[in-house]
């Protein structure tokens, strides 16, 4: 029989010890990898499927336990008592795209609009609001930020913005200065917030 791609579970968080490990045993294995940028600029390398390997192999001419303790393997990825098989294209399919998003500078955490953030640079520090992602991890997000008791819209560069944690999201909520379509709300209603 022909050597043939098999997915695997690994145990949680095991991905690269198991296929480390599997390749020191002369195994074929691919863990695909792709990086992740957080707002501090730190590239990270992530399992595009967590807690899976493929691994080549020909399963009908092994005798006995494939996998070792040290391999860290769960079991093949079976369905009703039958392991299935992927065609090499898929496997080089899933490495191509691995690679184009890497080469493209992987995937950056994103804000969404609305979300509080912490700006955290050398001339300015405060919390706003994102109005607008950046379109990458080299240009700037829009957000609100609170100026003399104003929200005042600004940019800024992804790289100085991260998420703010729930602790503090209620203490630094922008009120808000307009129904929707311009309308502004009234003066009694921002006078008991305090923004007026």
């Amino acid at each position: 029989m022909p050597l043939r791609w098999y997915a695997a579970r690994t145990q949680p968080r095991a991905e690269i010890l198991a296929a480390a490990q599997l390749s020191r045993d002369g195994f074929d294995v691919y863990n695909p990898r792709i990086r992740v940028t957080d707002s501090h600029l730190a590239n990270v390398d992530l399992s595009l499927f967590p807690g899976y390997l493929f691994i080549q192999c020909d399963l009908e001419t092994i005798s006995g336990p494939f996998f070792r303790p040290a391999h860290r393997i769960l079991g093949w990825v079976n369905f009703d008592d039958e392991i299935p098989w992927l065609p090499d294209e898929v496997i080089s399919e899933i490495k191509s795209r691995a690679e184009l998003i890497n080469l493209d500078g992987g995937v950056r955490v994103k804000f969404k609009p609305g979300e509080l953030v912490q700006i955290i640079s050398d001339t300015y520090q405060g919390i706003g609001e994102v109005v607008e992602d950046a379109k990458s991890a080299k240009s700037k997000v829009k957000v609100l930020l609170e100026f003399l008791g104003r929200p005042v819209p600004a940019e800024v560069p992804w790289a100085l913005l991260q998420p703010v944690n729930e602790i503090h999201k209620e203490h630094h909520r922008i009120p808000r200065r307009t129904r929707g379509k311009g309308r502004r709300i009234n003066n009694k209603a921002m006078a008991v917030t305090g923004i007026a």
